[in-house]
């Protein structure tokens, strides 16, 4: 599914949906390129649609991928699995912070990982290298996850009950906040190398995340970045998100992370 509200802006092909004389759903794809046009030279599918017609489309599209996250979500009851999804912008270390977690956990956790990236196995390779099952998701030019998704994945994947599953969505801040996939808890990676007002720009990631991971705190000294203001921000958005700072790479912060995670693991377990 390519999300057709992102805004992203860029330069290269994007959908939008309309409905015919006829009833039928249509769907445009085509290179984004900038002109300039009078009243008379409107596109006629821009001027049918109505407002009203296009908030209805996406509704739709939102309900069924939440019906499929429901039953997505009684699997992983059923089977006892802790399910979270892993959202971030690009480059916030998320991969990194698996690997880490993994390793950190050692034996007290079984962990499996869906990747969701647009191109490559890069990541997936990196977290199968640890010792543990990884299945990538490429999503083309889609900008996140969707439940469908996540489920024709687990139909490809052999989940021990009682484990935890990583599901890393594609990075960005927007799209993912959107549509759930299933899981228990939205965490949101947010590294120091980012400015600290995120939380205020993009707040219906942080509104939706149950944990704020402040990732890469090893480079605090090196960087210009308030993180009490960025955590005071958080809590603006969401007052009951729960917040860590962590350092995937030096183990800062990582103990409190696999507390919280046998925590939530027993819970998902009872």
């Amino acid at each position: 599914m390519m999300c057709t509200t992102c805004g992203c802006g860029g330069n290269h092909p994007h959908t939008h949906t309309h409905v015919d004389e006829n009833g039928n759903l249509i769907t445009h794809t085509h290179e984004h390129h900038e002109h300039q046009h009078g009243e008379s030279d409107l596109h006629s599918h821009d001027a049918a649609v109505g407002t009203e017609r296009a908030i209805a489309i996406e509704e739709d599209i939102l309900s069924r991928n939440n019906a499929v996250a429901n039953e997505n979500r009684d699997y992983f009851r059923q089977k006892h699995i802790l399910a979270l999804n892993f959202v971030s912008s690009p480059g916030s270390g998320k991969t990194e912070l698996l690997c880490a977690t993994i390793k950190a956990a050692g034996e007290k956790l079984t962990i499996s990982v869906i990747e969701g990236d647009q191109q490559t196995s890069n990541d997936a390779e990196r977290v199968r290298a640890t010792g543990v099952q990884a299945h990538q998701i490429n999503t083309g030019k889609g900008c996140h996850l969707d439940a469908e998704q996540v489920r024709h994945a687990l139909g490809h994947m052999q989940l021990s009950d009682n484990s935890v599953l990583f599901i890393e969505n594609v990075g960005n801040l927007v799209c993912p906040a959107e549509f759930d996939l299933g899981e228990a808890h939205k965490v949101v990676i947010l590294s120091v190398t980012e400015g600290e007002d995120k939380p205020l720009k993009y707040p219906d990631m942080f509104r939706a995340s149950d944990v704020m991971i402040i990732n890469k705190v090893d480079l605090l000294d090196y960087v210009n970045f308030n993180i009490e203001a960025c955590e005071e921000y958080a809590r603006r958005v969401n007052p009951k998100i729960r917040i860590l700072r962590v350092s995937s790479t030096k183990g800062d912060g990582l103990d409190k992370w696999i507390t919280w995670l046998e925590a939530q693991k027993t819970l998902a377990s009872l």
